[in-house]
């Protein structure tokens, strides 16, 4: 199993080669991370709502030793992540990140969500400090609500 430091560190790079090539290399390969991320999750999130992604969500953020928190509403499920590790073992080391690092969580959500009929939200707050909002709704027009109201982009990576 490789270590997450070295993981981080070779995603970083693979976005980085990727954009370098254009940024549709990048759209692409986390496209694709998506389809496959679908054929594990769209069922369970399709059957279980927001309350499935709450549970995977509350593992990941165990598993990975996330600064987080999490609820569940009426209405959405929301992630708030408060020190992302991700995003924290990319900054601490010799190498440049991504600019578009913290763009790979909306890249393979996006889709799952979409295959699984809700709809996603990002807020990056930034791309260099490890912090963002990532809400899942069940109505369309909530989600849309939610993204104007605080001028959010659900989709930043893919213009």
């Amino acid at each position: 199993m490789i270590p997450s430091d070295h993981f981080v560190r070779y995603y970083n790079e693979v976005f980085k080669a990727l954009e370098g090539k254009g940024r549709e290399h990048l759209v692409a390969y986390w496209s694709e991370l998506g389809r496959l991320q679908s054929r594990e999750l769209a069922d369970a999130f399709r059957q279980g709502g927001i309350q499935a992604c709450y549970t995977y969500w509350s593992v990941i953020d165990e598993e990975e030793n996330c600064d987080a928190e999490l609820a569940l509403t009426e209405d959405y499920f929301e992630l708030r992540m408060n020190g992302c590790p991700s995003l924290s073992k990319v900054l601490d080391n010799d190498a440049a990140p991504s600019a578009l690092y913290c763009d790979h969580c909306m890249g393979w959500i996006e889709p799952v969500m979409q295959t699984a009929g809700l709809h996603a939200v990002m807020d990056m707050r930034s791309r260099t400090e490890p912090h963002c909002v990532f809400r899942v709704y069940a109505d369309k027009a909530l989600a849309d609500a939610f993204a104007s109201e605080a001028a959010l982009v659900s989709r930043p990576y893919g213009e």
